[in-house]
């Protein structure tokens, strides 16, 4: 039987949250009634996306370029509804990305420069545990860059000096919470913010054909999501608090 992971909670004082995700749309599936919340109490938040969605159709008269442009436009239209500020696109070709060097050195770059107390990131596990989805590889590399860029890149001086050289200064990130996990131990109620979350995904409207469906799969999980912890509707993650 596995050991229960202790619980956390949200770091204190939280002024500035950095969302960092594969492709337009990730941040709203795995986090935007969350987002949403954390807004709600006062944090200035931004997100970084790793892609440019340029893939994800099956429509043969949509190029790469066109489907990626109308992708970053959806992007900022849900991110306007949650109260996110900045996007930063890092530009890397839809499909086809890896937890390399540059990857890690472009978010801890972007860690370092809006300095974020939480980070909020995707899951690098490619699971096998009956769950019925593969997860995308472009998730995988964007978590496993992510939590090293968060440590050891982006807080330690001699990770990536051609950083300091820009004037970025080493960061020390306090939380991150990761979305997607079998065993979570943070929970967010989302009580209200759901609607708002969902204002924000169906922003999404070249990925998501059929919303009713969308939006039905959403209140189910967040009603699950909460059972365990006595909430009506949360979203549930790991939290990684950093000392």
């Amino acid at each position: 039987m596995s050991q229960e992971l202790e619980r956390h909670e949200l770091v204190a004082p939280l002024e500035r949250v950095l969302v960092i995700f594969s492709h337009p749309d990730d941040a709203e599936f795995g986090a935007a009634p969350t987002i949403a919340a954390l807004a709600a109490m006062g944090a200035e938040i931004d997100y970084v996306v790793t892609t440019d969605g340029g893939k994800g159709t099956d429509d043969p008269d949509v190029s790469p370029e066109a489907l990626a442009a109308t992708r970053a436009a959806e992007q900022r239209a849900a991110a306007d509804a949650l109260g996110v500020g900045e996007i930063v696109h890092l530009g890397y070709a839809d499909g086809y990305l890896t937890p390399s060097l540059d990857l890690r050195r472009d978010i801890a770059r972007q860690i370092r420069r809006f300095r974020p107390d939480l980070v909020i990131a995707q899951n690098p596990m490619r699971r096998a545990d009956g769950n019925p989805y593969i997860s995308h590889p472009d998730h995988l590399a964007t978590g496993e860059a992510t939590l090293a860029a968060v440590y050891p890149a982006a807080r330690d001086r001699h990770n990536f000096p051609e950083l300091i050289a820009e004037g970025l200064e080493p960061w020390k990130v306090r939380q991150v919470l990761v979305t997607g996990v079998e065993r979570p131990n943070l929970w967010i109620d989302v009580s209200a913010t759901l609607e708002t979350g969902l204002a924000a995904l169906r922003c999404h409207v070249s990925q998501l054909p059929d919303f009713d469906e969308v939006e039905r799969r959403v209140r189910e999980r967040v009603a699950e999501a909460g059972e365990p912890v006595g909430l009506p509707m949360a979203q549930a993650f790991l939290s990684v608090l950093l000392t």
